[in-house]
């Protein structure tokens, strides 16, 4: 090998060099020599003869293994302008069966053609930071756990894959696939075993897709699989062979064997689907859809006219629910609840109202059931509790109630809301009345005597609403502990010409009076109704007899020895 000696001056440079773990090189291209101080054979673990010469190098970098100097120099699309052009490129050299990575680092000079003439540079040894840097690159695309894509990365997939088959006028697949009941394996054999059927089952479901395919892990029971080139019969039979391949076989864990099924929901592009968040949300449609019809099946998107109606109708919706909490287009209308023997005013019932763009109202219960299924019915909640503790606390003789949906109920944010309305506003709190649904209390019976208890000592009274429509046994009325049963309207409103509702309302009232509760009858429409419920000893009224809600302010209108009971 012809060596290349380094000018020196003080200390010698190759042997600087050499204590550093560098080797440098001169490349002459017009004859193709390369030249090499002397540690470069023992930094690249080969004989010296075997790089002597720019060609016979070459054949040692590895085709896959990066760019290399021949690409940096020889295929340059830069000119010398005098100086010479930097270059730096990283790449595996073979050495006998193994490859290690190098970082070159130089600058080649152009000859009278204006073409590279020759190069100097340096290379380095970086096993160990090419290693860092695959592992950081692993863990920024793919699961640690499966080996698989991550969701980010397998989005980026979808994408580009979608992209080319709308350029192309093709068609791709895209496959939800979800591990059942992986929350029962999780309990049943425990977190570590539950990881190994994950692996597990990414590891089936790789092995039978084809090697154009991508897998990813979505989430942590679901992976999603990208089909390129599949037309909609093709997607069926992929998910047909992956629902065999995971269900046929146990899954061997450190527990013993364990039974697993997935679930697929799937749908192609661009038929479908356009773009990745629709691809998504179809093929959790049909993910849904398999679920529904049944566990360990398969379902592919199909367009559902009504569906799709309802969703624009929750996003409308949606939006109208926001600008009005923004624009502070809330409101409350007043409903009087009266005693059944001077009909005094006991207290108001404060219901939500909505002002529109366009000056229309709309009432509770066109917009609480669906900020319910949007979730942002505890929003309103906030809002709604504000605006009654600023009419109570503006007026020293009001007595309010205010209904609270089931999410509110158990979201801390709401107490924390409560509580700091009432410590600000002193005197509050035995003058309000938090009403709670029949149907919201016995879904949990002892998470709701929490809630009445809560309230309780904040100082507030509490009434169960609509009761009867949710059938709530008299052992656990009693168990609850609230202050006020308001009969649900439904039983009240034929209580003259019905038989049945007259049995239900009058033991209803008799029990509850020997529980010491207060009853209201909702929906008392005329003056045979109030008597009839004066005789069973109804406590207060409430209904189109009494008054509707108005967003008038009632008690303004009143003088303040009539305003409340």
């Amino acid at each position: 090998m012809t060596r290349f000696e380094l000018p020196a001056s003080g200390p010698d440079a190759a042997e600087i060099l050499r204590s550093i773990g560098d080797a440098a090189y001169h490349w002459q291209l017009d004859t193709d020599v390369l030249s090499w101080t002397g540690n470069a054979a023992a930094l690249l673990g080969v004989d010296a003869a075997e790089i002597v010469s720019g060609a016979a190098y070459a054949r040692r970098v590895a085709v896959e293994g990066g760019q290399s100097r021949v690409d940096a120099i020889a295929r340059s699309s830069q000119r010398d302008g005098g100086e010479g052009v930097a270059y730096q490129v990283q790449y595996a050299f073979k050495c006998g069966d193994e490859a290690i990575w190098v970082e070159d680092t130089g600058r080649w000079f152009a000859g009278p053609d204006g073409r590279p003439h020759h190069a100097h540079g340096l290379i380095r040894r970086i096993d160990e930071r090419h290693e860092a840097e695959r592992r950081l690159t692993q863990l920024a695309k793919f699961d640690p756990l499966t080996g698989e894509l991550n969701r980010p990365y397998l989005n980026e997939v979808l994408a580009a894959t979608v992209e080319e088959v709308v350029r192309f006028r093709e068609s791709c697949g895209f496959l939800l696939i979800s591990i059942d009941h992986l929350g029962r394996l999780n309990e049943a054999y425990g977190f570590d075993v539950t990881e190994e059927v994950i692996a597990q089952v990414a590891k089936r479901i790789r092995a039978r897709l084809r090697g154009k395919d991508h897998l990813g892990r979505f989430s942590g029971n679901k992976f999603g699989a990208v089909l390129t080139r599949c037309t909609p019969d093709e997607l069926a039979v992929a998910a047909e062979r992956l629902l065999a391949g995971v269900r046929d076989e146990p899954i061997v864990t450190a527990a013993g064997p364990v039974a697993v099924t997935v679930t697929i929901g799937g749908v192609t592009a661009p038929r479908h689907a356009r773009s990745v968040a629709e691809v998504v949300s179809r093929a959790l449609d049909a993910l849904h859809g398999a679920r529904t019809k049944r566990y360990g099946s398969f379902a592919a998107y199909r367009p559902n006219i009504e569906r799709d109606a309802m969703r624009r109708e929750s996003v409308r919706a949606t939006d109208e629910i926001v600008s009005a909490l923004n624009d502070r287009r809330i409101a409350l209308a007043f409903e009087p609840v009266v005693e059944t023997a001077g009909r005094e005013v006991a207290f108001y019932e404060c219901l939500m109202r909505v002002y529109r763009p366009d000056g229309a109202i709309a009432h509770a219960n066109e917009i609480i059931p669906i900020a319910e299924q949007v979730g942002l019915v505890r929003m309103v909640d906030y809002r709604v509790l504000e605006l009654v503790v600023a009419e109570l606390a503006s007026e020293p003789v009001l007595k309010a109630s205010v209904n609270v949906s089931p999410a509110s109920t158990v979201d801390p944010d709401w107490w924390t809301c409560l509580a700091g309305l009432l410590r600000t506003n002193s005197g509050v709190a035995e003058r309000l009345i938090i009403e709670i649904t029949e149907t919201a209390a016995i879904q949990d019976i002892d998470d709701a005597r929490g809630f009445v208890t809560r309230v309780k000592d904040l100082g507030c009274r509490i009434a169960i609403d609509d009761f009867g429509a949710g059938h709530t046994s008299f052992r656990n009325l009693r168990k609850l502990g609230v202050d006020i049963v308001k009969i649900d309207g439904a039983f009240v409103q034929n209580i003259v010409k019905s038989a049945d509702d007259r049995a239900f309302v009058h033991t209803l009232i008799d029990l509850t009076r020997r529980l010491g509760l207060k009853t209201v009858a909702e929906w008392v429409q005329d003056e045979q109704a109030a008597a009839v419920l004066a005789g069973f000893g109804c406590d207060y009224l409430q209904g189109a007899l009494i008054g509707l809600a108005n967003i008038d302010r009632p008690w303004v209108r009143t003088s303040a020895n009539t305003a409340c009971g």
